[in-house]
């Protein structure tokens, strides 16, 4: 029987402990994959027998099985089905002396994970049970991870459940029933709108409007009739008298993203708000009493603009009364299967489970995400477009996370005009989408995040027909 020595030529992995159950009527085979296993840092149990199988599978839990398949009385057939009715989700590996293949039909039918012939390497052996045994843990932490989505309540946006991410929890209860303002400070893309959101909604103002302005967004000229509203003639362009973001925030919150950013002589008008609790629309001198509570949120930092003269010291303190930190997506490593399969729902449907290659995994978790969540649902909907239905591979995520293909080096860099690239690069995108969703145009459109007829008008620039596209059959 060609089984090799424990160990032989197989990487062992620290980081993963599987428990192993092994089947096998051959005491020589048996002892021989359960001393590798164990050597690989695996807990192991081995039986000679299916009835001694079951009894095991009844009183532990295992993340594998790894089962003969002819078995005095009980078969490996048998102790594959008493895995398939019992609680959770185990990994099944049968292994036979007889290549039939009719009793592979059977495994299978059995949902038997994979089949082994008879003299087989320990090595192969080892990698087929440790990768089995790699997704088996996934599937388990993503299923727990649907049930913790499915109890989650007003932070339910906010996806998570390290440490970190129940510490922030905790700080939105604890701050969410004030009446103070709040600064929200985090790197671009960790969620501070969600949070912001999670302490209205947490809040007694949450009857109230939430309304959000993106102070980076709006021009000096534009930004104080933004907040605080104008009446007719006040500017050029004022053909009639709007009311602020402050009015439409009234008796709930109003979220200032980026307040940083917000010119010194808008600041000035924020700060007499604060103090008076009343506005004065542009164009007017008469002022509005006002009932918001102000929520801010900057990625930077606002004592280094103090100290450069681009933000006023006596704002900064009305408006930090209450401080939340947004913790990077670096910093809390546990939550992606939570993330992953929270934006695969979104953008795959809630009725697909995650299929994820274990290298697409390791690309996803090597990769620093300077751009934080934000970053992540942006590759996993890159990746959704790109399998179309098939389980995520590496070749499926974005170039900057599944890293540089030697091959490139080989291509000389191109010299044509960036526009020319780009419109290149949206006219495949257009036909990726469009055959992921097999031609349906409102599918595509949803999935690309633009209007049907948008994409109509893409379609047509781009000379894109249905005979462009992969399928025959398109939606008209």
């Amino acid at each position: 029987m060609r089984i090799g020595a424990p160990g032989d030529g197989h990487q062992q992995k620290t980081h993963m402990k599987l428990e192993i159950l092994i089947v096998e009527d051959d005491a020589l085979v048996r002892s021989t994959m359960r001393d590798a296993m164990a050597e690989a840092g695996h807990r192991v149990e081995a039986v000679a027998a299916g009835e001694a199988a079951i009894a095991c599978l009844g009183a532990a839990r295992f993340d594998v099985v790894v089962s003969d398949v002819r078995l005095p009385n009980q078969s490996g057939l048998a102790v594959a089905r008493a895995v398939r009715q019992g609680p959770g989700r185990c990994g099944v590996i049968l292994i036979t002396a007889h290549g039939d293949v009719s009793e592979a039909v059977d495994a299978l039918k059995a949902g038997v994970d994979d089949y082994v012939i008879k003299p087989f390497d320990m090595a192969e052996m080892m990698i087929r049970v440790e990768r089995l045994g790699e997704r088996i843990l996934l599937i388990r932490e993503l299923r727990e991870a649907r049930a913790q989505l499915a109890e989650t309540s007003y932070s339910g946006r906010l996806i998570g459940r390290s440490p970190l991410l129940v510490a922030l929890h905790e700080r939105i209860r604890t701050l969410a029933p004030s009446n103070a303002s709040v600064v929200i400070v985090g790197e671009s893309g960790t969620g501070k709108e969600l949070v912001a959101r999670a302490l209205h909604e947490a809040s007694p103002r949450a009857a109230g409007p939430f309304v959000a302005v993106n102070c980076a967004a709006f021009p000096e000229t534009l930004i104080e009739a933004e907040l605080f509203g104008h009446e007719r003639g006040a500017f050029t362009g004022a053909m009639q008298r709007r009311d602020g973001r402050f009015k439409a925030a009234e008796a709930g919150t109003l979220f200032l993203d980026e307040v940083g950013e917000i010119p010194l002589s808008v600041q000035a008008k924020l700060l007499r708000v604060l103090q008076e609790r009343s506005i004065e629309p542009l164009g007017s001198n008469r002022p509005v009493p006002t009932d918001v509570r102000l929520i801010c949120a900057t990625h930077r930092n606002l004592r280094q603009l103090i100290a450069a003269g681009k933000f006023r010291e006596d704002l900064y303190y009305r408006l930090n009364v209450l401080d939340i930190q947004v913790p990077p997506l670096r910093s809390r490593r546990g939550d992606f299967p939570l993330l992953v399969n929270h934006f695969y729902r979104r953008f795959a449907g809630t009725e697909r489970e995650l299929r994820m290659h274990p290298d697409a995994w390791a690309k996803l978790l090597g990769h620093s995400f300077p751009g934080n969540v934000r970053e992540l649902e942006h590759a996993i909907h890159h990746a959704v477009v790109l399998a179309q239905g098939e389980e995520i591979a590496v070749a499926h995520l974005p170039a900057d996370i599944r890293g540089r293909d030697p091959r490139e080096d080989e291509v000389p860099p191109s010299t044509r005009p960036l526009a020319d690239s780009m419109k290149d690069f949206e006219r495949q995108y257009l036909i990726m989408a469009l055959n992921a969703t097999s031609g349906t145009k409102s599918k595509a459109a949803r999935l690309l995040g633009i209007s049907r007829k948008t994409l109509w008008e893409k379609l047509k620039g781009h000379h894109i027909t249905d005979s462009t596209l992969e399928d025959d059959e398109l939606d008209p």
